[in-house]
């Protein structure tokens, strides 16, 4: 039924326009009453974004499951590829979505209002794994803006194209720019320099002066 209320919506909003298209329609085009409606989308606005809540939750399951080993960077960009793989899965779907809400301006409202909410998990994350730093926070805040921004960018191209393409490959590029910006990356060690050993000699009872003008000068041939 969940279903059947998005196809209706999704047709109406196809046929008629978003704003001329009522809840009455809806649930009449897809057969149900009312109270059907409502059980499953709080509000219009909500049966444009169908799959936000259960992307959101497994978001936040799938960072409250990790471990201390994990590199928190390069963590929260594999929770905004779930976001990605929400959208792939049906490509005509969210491309007419990403069309709607370019129309709509309290649909755009809203998607912002969805999108902080990514923001705001992405970031309570970051911050426990930060919680020990001296700017934990603000690092956190910073690194979960600069995901969701990047993966936007490259998700946001690819609706335009009408999601031709790999979309996976355009946001992996993005992240990975957040990734080498933020992420940890292993320092190699200083390879330690021998030792400069130098042997001098000299006639027993040369001046202090002589000996060092020629460690001076061996030094400054090496």
């Amino acid at each position: 039924m969940r279903d059947a209320l998005v196809a209706a919506a999704f047709r109406l909003f196809l046929e008629r326009g978003y704003e001329q298209t009522t809840v009455d329609d809806i649930v009449a085009l897809a057969g149900v009453g009312r109270r059907s409606f409502f059980r499953y989308f709080p509000s219009k606005e909500d049966v444009v974004f169908p799959d936000h809540e259960r992307c959101l939750a497994d978001m936040t399951a799938f960072l409250a499951g990790g471990s201390d080993d994990d590199e928190p960077v390069g963590r929260v960009c594999d929770a905004a590829r779930l976001v990605l793989r929400m959208y792939a899965e049906n490509p005509t779907f969210s491309v007419q979505r990403y069309r709607l809400t370019r129309q709509v301006p309290g649909l755009r409202a809203y998607e912002l209002s969805v999108v902080w909410r990514y923001e705001r998990a992405l970031a309570e994350y970051l911050r426990r794994c930060f919680a020990a730093r001296r700017e934990g926070t603000l690092q956190a805040d910073v690194i979960a803006a600069a995901v969701v921004a990047a993966h936007n960018n490259a998700l946001r191209s690819w609706l335009r194209s009408d999601g031709r393409g790999e979309a996976s490959s355009a946001v992996d590029h993005a992240l990975g720019y957040v990734q080498s910006a933020f992420g940890a990356v292993p320092v190699p060690p200083v390879a330690e320099q021998p030792e400069d050993v130098v042997v001098v000699v000299a006639r027993r009872g040369a001046p202090l002066w002589r000996v060092v003008q020629e460690i001076e000068a061996t030094l400054g041939r090496g």
